[in-house]
């Protein structure tokens, strides 16, 4: 069984730097222009409830059933959310929290553990469900965070989470051969659905 776990397009707060987390941003102009189809057709597509990641899928995916999950979201960056690390240099809780190496709890927001454990859990829910029912593929379109916080606690080769940060747009192709026994995925590779550039 395959699991396609893609990032969205690009927002007007990625070109930014901005922490989005859970603030609801469309995709920007720019974004949408540069996604193109997929080069294949799931029947169904796994979505959060921010709309980024629903007109991602509706480009790459025109013909899927779109299934919102509550829990595949993106982290809850609380009151940093909206800005970015220029805008907060000197505010001490930003600084807290990233000499924390941003592992405590975001004002008013998530921390990493909290976030990561509630992702792993939603996903581990539907790759059991798409096991039990014979499906082939597992396609899932949401955020950065949620993609690092899957691969880096299932993925093999093994890295840390930051590693796994994957482009607007793009994503990890895994197989899930040893899932059950294992708890494992094993990276087959990396997918962009962008336009190339013109000149």
């Amino acid at each position: 069984m395959k699991i396609y776990l893609l990032r969205h397009g690009e927002t007007a707060y990625n070109v930014d730097y901005r922490y989005q987390g859970v603030t609801d941003i469309p995709l920007s102009p720019a974004g949408l222009a540069a996604l193109k189809q997929a080069d294949f057709s799931p029947k169904t597509v796994f979505v959060t409830p921010l709309k980024r990641t629903k007109q991602t899928a509706e480009i790459l995916f025109p013909t899927a059933e779109y299934i919102p999950v509550n829990d595949l979201g993106e982290m809850n960056f609380g009151v940093f959310e909206g800005r970015n690390y220029k805008e907060m240099e000197h505010d001490s809780a930003y600084r807290a929290w990233v000499d924390s190496n941003c592992e405590s709890t975001c004002p008013g927001g998530e921390c990493k553990a909290d976030f990561s454990e509630r992702v792993c859990k939603a996903f581990e829910s539907l790759l059991n469900q798409s096991i039990q029912n014979s499906e082939d593929m597992l396609v899932i379109v949401a955020h950065g965070g949620t993609q690092m916080a899957v691969m880096e606690k299932y993925a093999v080769p093994q890295k840390n989470y930051y590693e796994w940060c994957a482009p607007t747009a793009g994503g990890y192709v895994l197989d899930a051969r040893d899932w059950q026994e294992k708890h494992v995925l094993h990276l087959i590779g990396t997918v962009q659905y962008t336009k190339e550039a013109t000149c």
